[in-house]
């Protein structure tokens, strides 16, 4: 039985009609999932948001989030062609501009980078592997290589920062320091590899800790405020915090640098809970 010239040639139609439909949705669908905003936060960070927004300008969208800087931060910003938003100063940390900043992006991925860390290709080349897989995780902790004294501080490692997430998952980020964001999803950690982790650039010197220490710690009273300090977590919490730092995780390693980035933190600890006590003492 032969089979009529137009009905193969409708056929033909419609069956390249659906094969060029199919394509464009899963071309769109593809694309959908993979675009990533990437949000930074800067006050006066001239110094360093260069290298930053070098690392991550091949992201499909950068909000840069700054505190009304006095430098020439925006000005290198535009350089790259992000969009700049304005929040006001919050006491020298980011956490209180965060869910502000993460609400102006426009992508359904959000990452959020410090203007002194640095995101290396094959990290980037990670997340959007992860994120074009049939059902990715809902957020991700990322590693992190911290520097001190120009020394890379193996102590310190992995230090995982939970930075990657679904927009629409994103609950909201606490306005306390060292805070967390809520994520309503599924959440886990990337590999603890060095080439998989941000690189925290070297701006902490020891004066510049220090005057960070009394800010972050004055922070760290209203995280605690509800917690039992008394004289125990006053020696045991800073003893163990560099036990835990210098000998548990290899800052003997790390010679000089290690053994004074573990009296540091140490120290940080000491003085969080002095002021929880304090405060407590004085209102008692």
């Amino acid at each position: 039985m032969r089979i009529p010239q137009t009905y193969v040639k409708k056929r033909s139609v419609k069956g390249l009609f659906e094969f060029w439909t199919k394509k464009i949705s899963l071309w769109y669908i593809k694309n959908k999932i993979m675009d990533i905003s990437v949000v930074i936060h800067t006050l006066n960070s001239e110094g360093v948001i260069r290298q930053c927004l070098e690392s991550v300008k091949g992201f499909d969208e950068i909000i840069l989030c700054d505190m009304y800087s006095s430098d020439n931060t925006l000005s290198i910003a535009r350089e790259y062609g992000a969009t700049i938003v304005l929040h006001e100063p919050c006491g020298g940390i980011p956490e209180p501009a965060r869910t502000f900043a993460i609400r102006q992006a426009t992508k359904e991925w959000v990452f959020v980078v410090d203007s002194d860390e640095i995101v290396p290709s094959a990290l980037k080349d990670y997340l959007y592997r992860s994120v074009s897989q049939s059902n990715p995780v809902d957020a991700l902790f990322v590693p992190r290589r911290n520097f001190f004294m120009n020394k890379y501080m193996r102590s310190s490692f992995p230090d995982y920062q939970l930075r990657f997430f679904r927009k629409d998952k994103f609950v909201t980020w606490p306005p306390t320091v060292h805070a967390r964001p809520q994520i309503n999803g599924r959440i886990r950690k990337l590999p603890a590899r060095k080439e998989l982790a941000f690189i925290h650039l070297d701006t902490n010197r020891i004066n510049a800790m220090i005057a960070k220490m009394n800010k972050y710690t004055n922070r760290e009273m209203e995280r605690s405020k509800n917690r039992n300090v008394g004289l125990g977590r006053l020696i045991f919490k800073p003893a163990y915090r560099f036990i835990h730092s210098y000998f548990f995780k290899g800052g003997f390693w790390d010679g000089k640098a290690g053994f004074i980035y573990a009296v540091l933190n140490m120290y940080y600890k000491f003085v969080a809970i002095s002021k929880c006590i304090e405060k407590r003492e004085i209102k008692g």
